[in-house]
């Protein structure tokens, strides 16, 4: 997928977000999710495949509130 197809993207925010603006967006696209800095919308994203997402939020999730 090119960069473009990212930027058209629809990208979400955290619902835990506070309005500080240190946030990350995340899009689900087809066989990927993609992460971006939301300050930066214009900067390269990190991209992940499912199985990779997969692990990143069951490690997250393992985290509990520890926050």
């Amino acid at each position: 997928m090119s960069t473009t197809e990212f930027r058209s993207a629809t990208w979400r925010k955290s619902t835990y977000s506070g309005s500080g603006g240190n946030c990350v967006e995340v899009a689900d696209l087809v066989g990927v999710h993609a992460v971006r800095d939301s300050k930066r919308p214009d900067a390269a994203e990190l991209r992940f495949s499912p199985a990779e997402w997969g692990a990143f939020l069951r490690a997250v999730k393992g985290l509990g509130s520890g926050f």
